[in-house]
C-alpha cells in the first residue's frame, strides 16, 4: 500500500514558477514509477508528467515540454513536479500517481495509487 499527499500548489502570475511534492508513505516507494495527472475544470484528467522507479528516466506531455520538471528523492519518498513558465492553460487540481509496472506511463488506469491533488492556478 501507499498513501500519497500532494502540496504546493497555489496562485501564480503567467510567467511565474511552482514546485509541486508527494509525499508517499509505505516502505516500497522506490520501487514505483511515479506521475503527475491534471484535470481542469469540465476536461478529462491528462498525463503530465512521470518518472521511473531510479529516477533515470523521465516523459512528459508536449503541453509541458521544456517547462516542467519531474524528478524524485527516494530516500525521502518524495517526488517533485517543478513547473516554470506556466500558464494560464496549466489551471488544474494536480494529482501524484503512483503505478507498479514500468509501462504505459501515460496511462492513467495503469497506476495504482493516487494522492487527492493540489490545486494550480494561474492568472493572466
Amino acid at each position: 500500500q501507499v498513501q500519497l499527499v500532494e502540496s504546493g500548489g497555489g496562485l501564480v502570475q503567467a510567467g511565474g514558477s511552482l514546485r509541486l511534492s508527494c509525499a508517499a508513505s509505505g516502505r516500497t516507494f522506490s520501487s514505483y514509477a511515479m506521475g503527475w495527472f491534471r484535470q481542469a475544470p469540465g476536461k478529462e484528467r491528462e498525463f503530465v508528467a512521470a518518472i521511473n522507479w531510479g529516477g533515470g528516466l523521465t516523459y512528459y506531455a508536449d503541453s509541458v515540454k521544456g517547462r516542467f520538471a519531474i524528478s524524485r528523492d527516494n530516500a525521502k519518498k518524495t517526488v517533485y513536479l517543478q513547473m516554470n513558465s506556466l500558464k494560464p492553460e496549466d489551471t488544474a487540481v494536480y494529482y501524484c500517481a503512483a503505478k507498479v509496472e514500468s509501462i504505459s506511463y501515460r496511462d492513467d488506469a495503469s497506476y495504482n495509487y493516487w494522492g487527492r491533488g493540489t490545486q494550480v492556478t494561474v492568472s493572466s
